[in-house]
């Protein structure tokens, strides 16, 4: 049975390694050339202001939308930069770095604007394709419609190819690990291999999740706007991105408190289906990993927990 009020833990495959965040920590544990397993540690500043953006419905999900792809950025980095290195030429590989500050900055614009860029591809590309097709379907409702099955043959299309390259499909089965992990965590499961492999690889709050309710919940939102000429169209769908991610966020949210809920508990599934693609059944080692970067989590949150209750205390 699931213990409901246990904290919410999130996480992020990368190259040979599984991140995860908590409330203060967010932990990258990779697997390294010669078998060991690494940590990278990068934990959670306290900005006043995002907190309290945090609370806001719609502008919550903007918010932790940019802020995962900034730091997430960072994780992914450490991964690639060191899982194919030997330990031994890590002191090169640190020489040939820039500076900490530098290399955290610049890796963390690079995350949102990459995730911005492809936001950007993934709204016009179907606007235009489905502006080639008017001559035939002409009506506004009709177009909406074709713009959104473009816009998901697009997406679904992207990661069936990009899945069957080798290093993306290890990366989808540490995806597959990290939701199993999550799942024995919230199922109330000892965290062992054996545990944890018998977890189903979905889970209801997965960001695979998301991007198909941004398919689904943009078309529901663009019917209440033009769709000529075409200039606006673009115009209204580039201005609507923040309002389609803050109520995709909304609806994951929403689908994630219902999944025990008989009926309603169907909202969540395509999001579940869509993730059969993103995630693949992961191995004993990959879960290992997994594991190792749960765990340590957890040790790195209650030490944050208990400097935050000494330091209240003094």
């Amino acid at each position: 049975m699931k213990n409901t009020s246990k904290p919410a833990y999130g996480g992020q495959a990368v190259v040979e390694g599984v991140m995860f965040g908590g409330k203060h920590q967010t932990v990258t544990a990779i697997r390294r050339k010669d078998q060991t397993i690494e940590y990278f540690y990068l934990p959670r500043k306290s900005r006043p202001v995002l907190q309290t953006l945090k609370k806001i419905p719609f502008l919550r999900g903007i918010v932790a939308i940019i802020e995962a792809s900034a730091n997430g950025a960072q994780h992914l980095t450490f991964s690639t930069d060191r899982y194919d290195v030997d330990p031994i030429d890590d002191e090169k590989v640190n020489e040939e770095k820039m500076s900490k500050t530098t290399l955290v900055l610049s890796v963390a614009v690079l995350g949102v604007l990459s995730f911005l860029f492809s936001k950007f591809i993934f709204t016009l590309v179907p606007v235009f394709l489905a502006a080639l097709f008017k001559p035939i379907i002409p009506g506004d409702t009709a177009q909406i419609l074709i713009e959104g099955l473009f816009k998901l043959i697009l997406l679904l299309s992207y990661i069936y190819f990009i899945s069957m390259t080798p290093l993306i499909k290890r990366v989808f089965q540490y995806h597959g690990a990290e939701h199993k992990v999550i799942n024995a965590y919230e199922n109330n499961l000892e965290l062992t291999v054996e545990n944890v492999q018998s977890m189903s690889r979905l889970h209801y709050r997965c960001g695979s999740s998301f991007i198909l309710f941004t398919v689904v919940v943009g078309v529901i939102i663009y019917m209440f706007f033009e769709v000529d000429p075409l200039w606006v169209r673009i115009l209204n769908r580039l201005a609507l991105i923040p309002v389609v991610l803050g109520v995709s966020f909304e609806v994951l949210q929403l689908t994630n408190k219902m999944r025990n809920i008989p009926v309603l508990k169907w909202l969540g599934y395509p999001g579940l289906w869509l993730q059969l693609l993103t995630t693949k059944e992961p191995n004993d080692e990959q879960v290992e990993v997994a594991l190792a970067s749960f765990k340590e989590l957890l040790k790195v949150e209650k030490q944050s927990k208990d400097n935050i209750e000494i330091e209240k205390i003094v």
